[in-house]
């Protein structure tokens, strides 16, 4: 089920919506959560990842790691 990021022409509000499919006729359902529109624009998203590249990943993840000094 994608999220989806979404602009309406109508009123101008932005937001996401978890889609229950990528079907047209599915996010063609969508309507503006303040007036109720479907003329919407879908939004080009990226998607955020948990690697930021380096070693400053590992690095990240191994502090949260509990210590073993007891």
């Amino acid at each position: 089920m994608p999220i989806y990021e979404f602009s309406c022409a109508k009123c101008g509000t932005e937001f996401d919506e978890l889609v229950m499919s990528s079907k047209p006729e599915a996010i063609a359902q969508v309507a503006c959560p303040e007036c109720g529109s479907h003329k919407l624009k879908k939004k080009v998203s990226t998607f955020a990842s948990g690697a930021t590249g380096g070693s400053s990943g590992a690095a990240s993840a191994a502090s949260c790691a509990p210590s073993g000094g007891g």
